[in-house]
């Protein structure tokens, strides 16, 4: 893609997951994570089309360490979908956890997308669940909206960023990760392992300085 986007009505930005509990302070802080409002707010006043998502969880999610005896956070299980990774408590619906971060821009966006509140499945996409089957309605929204170019801005870059932007190209979008507005967890190099898959897609990586 060209260093300088020339945005249009058939592109969308996806902003993953901005929410309390991922920023300083949250239950499952990513390292900087509220870094990213400004450059999203920034890059969202190019586009038409803004779909949001939000985690939200019930309190015996299946994802959450306490709910299994004797694991801790960031241990992992297998479930009938594959490994999960355990994580602290997080984005509890109806929480302030949950909520978007207060200086997120939320009035720009069309679509606000909930994922995870099935208790027995997690999911990092915004387009399907862990399974890589359920559906979350954000596919067919794409497609009845003939929208063609997905941006993915949000957190964490490694985990629902990273999934979000693979169905989105395995589903025939072109799909962009703009770098600046990401943050990444990066759990025993899942950051680079990030990288390596968006090469092997064809999944492009841009900058802030795209959209100035």
């Amino acid at each position: 893609m060209n260093l300088a986007m020339k945005i249009s009505d058939h592109d969308v930005l996806l902003v993953i997951d901005v929410q309390n509990d991922f920023c300083t302070g949250g239950a499952l802080a990513v390292p900087g994570g509220e870094k990213v409002v400004p450059a999203v707010n920034r890059i969202a006043q190019k586009f038409a089309n803004v779909v949001l998502t939000q985690d939200w969880h019930p309190e015996d999610h299946v994802s959450f360490a306490p709910n299994h005896p004797g694991k801790q956070p960031f241990q992992t299980i297998e479930l009938d979908y594959g490994i999960q990774v355990l994580w602290p408590t997080h984005c509890v619906k109806g929480t302030a956890g949950a909520e978007f971060h207060r200086d997120l821009d939320i009035a720009r966006a069309n679509l606000v997308v909930r994922k995870g509140f099935r208790r027995g499945i997690d999911s990092y996409s915004a387009l399907f669940e862990n399974d890589k089957r359920t559906p979350t309605g954000l596919l067919g929204y794409l497609r009845e909206r003939e929208l063609k170019t997905v941006f993915v801005t949000g957190l964490a870059l490694d985990f629902c960023v990273r999934f979000s932007a693979e169905d989105a190209r395995k589903a025939g979008f072109e799909v962009a990760v703009i770098e600046d507005a990401c943050r990444g967890i990066d759990l025993g190099g899942t950051v680079a392992a990030t990288h390596q898959s968006f090469r092997d897609l064809g999944i492009s990586v841009v900058g802030l300085e795209a959209f100035l």
